[in-house]
């Protein structure tokens, strides 16, 4: 039996101390056995195929493969290497029961690229064990294990709001209909399987067809080999807004879109690139769709509690400003002064009089700068990042014309 363990480095995703074993062996009476192998590996695959015309009545397929290889990791866990796999020198006797060898293998510090089956390709680790027996077949047992390359979505870049603005006009021969306008805005860039993602939309339809908001997230597997790429797009989740007839507006106020368990996104592999977006778009019958392009990152490591406070007081501030101008808010105002806070008539009125100042100190077994007199005036209010008097939106864009 081989009971393994797989430590890995700092960045990756730890994996469990002690992995289902690949196999629980026992031996005969005194079975005599060749050097007991471990190998380790772990690679990314891609391939297709494509089909060529060289001519009339001619046609060939072309395979496009390539390959990446992560490690190669080798070694003898009962016994030593021999040169003559005929020579009955160096064979180890294992005795009749069960027996377990353990071992352990620690992952490199170069970067790895996450599991992951597609369609043309895959990226996969597996340690596999081998049983050399004399005048045998050798006996072999293959397990695959799980990578993860850590992606932290707590980062500056993918913590930054995405944001776009688009305008379509439709033309039927000579005629020309009114504008079909579509802005949109997320809080960031990066995610984590579970999470929602907030879409803020403004759709406006001055045209005379009647054009259904849609938003989706879409998954785009790229495979490259060869110098050629061959992609894959897959949809991950949608949702519909109402259907919009001429003249009409929808706002999404945070209308939330939920990302299913898929695979984090793959950036840092040659072969084998895995990408995520959110399109937000109209659907309008007869004609090309009006659409825009979020990028996303799926991550490993979800948003921080103080990452999401951050994130919601800059969408709130964002919200009560003209966001669809695409414009940052301001840095909040400082704290009032203490004099804006308290009045010379609460001043005067809080001072004591001489008379009683002389008394309190003949009182008093000590000087009067010796005692702390209670604060008798208001504090400043509290801080708050978020404008008690917001600016009023203002709103430039031309209206649809009347009907």
């Amino acid at each position: 039996r081989l009971c393994g363990e797989r430590t890995g480095s700092s960045g990756r995703a730890p994996p469990p101390a002690r992995p289902p074993p690949p196999r629980a062996g026992w031996a005969g009476a005194g079975a005599p056995c060749r050097p007991h192998e471990r190998v380790l590996r772990g690679h990314a695959k891609v391939r297709w195929t494509e089909s060529r015309n060289a001519g009339s009545n001619t046609a060939y397929t072309q395979n496009y493969t390539e390959e990446v290889e992560y490690f190669t990791h080798k070694d003898v866990l009962v016994g030593h290497e021999r040169d003559d796999d005929n020579s009955e020198e160096g064979l180890h006797t294992i005795h009749s029961g069960r027996h377990e060898y353990a071992f352990s293998f620690e992952l490199p510090q170069t970067p790895l690229a996450t599991s992951f089956e597609g369609r043309h390709g895959s990226v996969r680790y597996w340690v596999k064990a081998e049983l050399h027996r004399p005048w045998f077949l050798p006996v072999k047992l293959k397990k695959e294990f799980t990578v993860f390359e850590h992606i932290d979505i707590n980062t500056p870049s993918l913590l930054s709001p995405q944001a776009g603005t688009k305008e379509k006009t439709l033309c039927c021969w000579f005629c020309t209909s009114g504008p079909i306008s579509l802005s949109a805005k997320i809080e960031r860039k990066g995610y984590t399987p579970g999470e929602s993602i907030q879409i803020f939309a403004e759709i406006e339809n001055c045209s005379s067809r009647v054009v259904v908001p849609k938003a989706a997230i879409y998954q785009t597997q790229a495979f490259y080999a060869k110098g050629k790429m061959k992609e894959v797009k897959q949809l991950v989740a949608n949702l519909r807004g109402e259907s919009l007839s001429s003249g009409k507006t929808e706002t999404w106020n945070g209308k939330q879109l939920k990302i299913p368990p898929v695979s984090p996104s793959i950036l840092d592999c040659s072969i084998i690139r895995v990408e995520y977006s959110l399109m937000v778009y109209v659907d309008i019958p007869g004609a090309m769709d009006l659409f825009l392009n979020l990028p996303l990152v799926i991550g490993t490591i979800p948003l921080h509690p103080f990452g999401s406070r951050t994130s919601s007081v800059s969408s709130q501030c964002s919200m009560n400003m003209n966001w669809l101008g695409l414009t940052l808010p301001e840095r909040p105002e400082a704290p009032p002064s203490y004099a804006e806070v308290v009045t010379e008539e609460q001043r005067q009125s809080s001072l004591a009089p001489i008379g009683a100042c002389d008394d309190f100190e003949r009182a008093l077994p000590g000087p009067l700068f010796a005692y702390i007199q209670e604060f008798r005036f208001l504090p400043p209010p509290l801080y708050s990042e978020i404008d008690p008097n917001p600016d009023q939106p203002t709103d430039d864009r031309p209206s649809c014309p009347s009907r």
